[in-house]
């Protein structure tokens, strides 16, 4: 098995340390680098070549949030994934919409953390639906009617199965539950989402969704179930 190359990224070094200790003790993970502030991750990313980036969003140079904008706007970006201190931040939330995979807090569990890293190594986000959706309703302002109708837009370039597909995405279904949902093969699944990002140039499962709610389709897709 092919150990997951694992980057991380904290200002604090008892941290980095801590998670090293945690992290770097599971057969399945090498821990390729540590970085202290945002400022020198991609010539880390350079040189090491991790699958995972395990990230700060608070460091005093350059932050996690535009640390993780410059990493995803490149090719062959790594999965990053987002740590954090607080559940609902409008931070957080911005790091998902530039393209990170997911976040944990700082306080979580070894085990889950661990797990995180190994769900965004295989391509799957690191989001509950129900935390998914508490963080956008926290930052659910002034400027949603704005961005529902800049959403809706971009939704409009979906066939209806991909819009279909991209629904169910937002409201977190892995591929094997859509495709019993949607009465389709998950290699069409598949297809689909590999459509939906392609079209509307996103480039996770996690930015679908963040689409999807702003939208507006999660709300109409939750009242289309009600009766189920």
């Amino acid at each position: 098995m092919t150990a997951i190359r694992l980057l991380l990224v904290d200002d604090d070094p008892l941290v980095r340390a801590g998670l090293s200790f945690m992290l770097g003790g599971a057969d399945d993970i090498e821990i390729v680098g540590e970085a202290a502030d945002g400022g020198e991750v991609a010539a880390l990313v350079d040189r090491t070549r991790p699958d995972v980036v395990l990230m700060d969003i608070r460091m005093p140079t350059v932050d996690g949030l535009t640390a993780t904008e410059r990493l995803r706007a490149r090719e062959d970006a790594p999965q990053v994934v987002v740590l954090t201190t607080f559940h609902a931040d409008e931070q957080v939330l911005r790091a998902l919409r530039v393209g990170a995979a997911g976040f944990v807090l700082k306080d979580t569990p070894p085990t889950e953390i661990l797990a995180a890293v190994r769900r965004v190594a295989a391509g799957d986000p690191v989001l509950s639906p129900s935390v998914t959706r508490q963080l956008m309703r926290h930052a659910v302002g002034s400027a949603a009617d704005t961005r529902r109708a800049r959403a809706r837009a971009r939704m409009a370039d979906l066939n209806d199965r991909e819009r279909e597909v991209a629904v169910a995405v937002g409201r977190g279904l892995a591929n094997a539950e859509i495709a019993t949902g949607l009465y389709m093969s998950v290699a069409t699944v598949k297809t689909h989402v590999s459509r939906v990002l392609a079209k509307l140039d996103l480039n996770n499962r996690v930015q679908i969704a963040l689409l999807a709610y702003d939208a507006g389709l999660l709300d109409e897709e939750g009242e289309e179930h009600t009766g189920h």
